[in-house]
């Protein structure tokens, strides 16, 4: 049997608006900060999840794909441009010889770690206005 439908009241959608509105508002802020350090934000992206990637310092151009959750060809192609600016760098898996690995180079530390300080300080400015909507099952 079904679960009978409850319609949305207005206060929902309230909650909602607000939470894109301020996710909008970091996504923003987040193109901008990039921009002032000559990079894209995907490429931004890009460079903090290698960083970021859990209990490693690098990761697989499938790996980024999930994680950007984009085509594998189009990170094939950002990391052909980033590499061009010298911010990363590919190198044959010594376990694997079919498995690209993506590691940042010292440009690309150096960017991630300005573009991340700087998106934490946002963070904590919007502490209290970024909140997930409450919602009942």
């Amino acid at each position: 049997m079904k679960k009978p439908r409850r319609d949305l009241a207005k206060s929902d959608f309230e909650q909602l608006s607000e939470f894109r509105y301020q996710m909008r508002r970091f996504e923003r802020f987040s193109e901008q900060a990039a921009q002032s350090e000559g990079i894209t934000p995907l490429q931004y992206l890009l460079l903090l999840h290698i960083k970021g990637y859990p209990q490693r310092d690098w990761a697989s151009i499938g790996e980024l794909a999930e994680r950007l959750q984009a085509q594998h060809h189009g990170v094939v192609a950002l990391v052909s441009r980033c590499e061009a600016l010298g911010l990363v760098k590919r190198k044959v898996s010594e376990t694997d010889r079919r498995q690209v690995e993506v590691h940042l180079e010292n440009l690309g530390e150096k960017t991630l770690a300005k573009l991340a300080a700087l998106h934490r300080a946002e963070l904590k400015s919007l502490q209290g206005a970024f909140n997930v909507p409450q919602i009942d099952l």
